[in-house]
């Protein structure tokens, strides 16, 4: 029987109460889901604090709460973010944002390093 994931709330947004991370002094905010969102700001306003440090950070530890113990051991554990609450996130990975020079073999899933993820479903 797939293990209960009480975190996982069917809603048409993620809801973040009380985020403190760096530049974030407890910031709440409703991000609509299913939907194609930007976040935008002046440079230190704590856009990619929002982006990778608490959606991505604690959407990737969910992710890696729903695998088996042997497949997270492959993964680096991600640290909880500082936050009241979170709700609707699902689970996410996250593109690193950088210039490549891919080779003649490689894809999408290598140079973005996705496909170790896939790997695990």
């Amino acid at each position: 029987m797939p293990k209960s994931q009480p975190w996982i709330t069917h809603t048409d947004q993620i809801e973040i109460i009380g985020a403190r991370e760096h530049n974030l002094k407890n910031v709440s905010l409703d991000i609509p889901r299913d939907r194609f969102v930007v976040v935008t700001g002046v440079s230190g306003s704590g856009k990619s604090t929002l982006a990778f440090d608490i959606l991505f950070s604690e959407g990737q530890r969910r992710f890696l709460d729903s695998m088996n113990a042997y497949a997270r051991q492959f993964v680096e554990q991600m640290a909880r973010p500082d936050v009241d609450r979170i709700i609707g996130l699902p689970p996410t990975v996250s593109i690193e944002q950088r210039n490549s020079q891919g080779g003649g073999k490689s894809t999408v899933g290598t140079v973005t390093e996705i496909h170790q993820f896939l790997r695990l479903l």
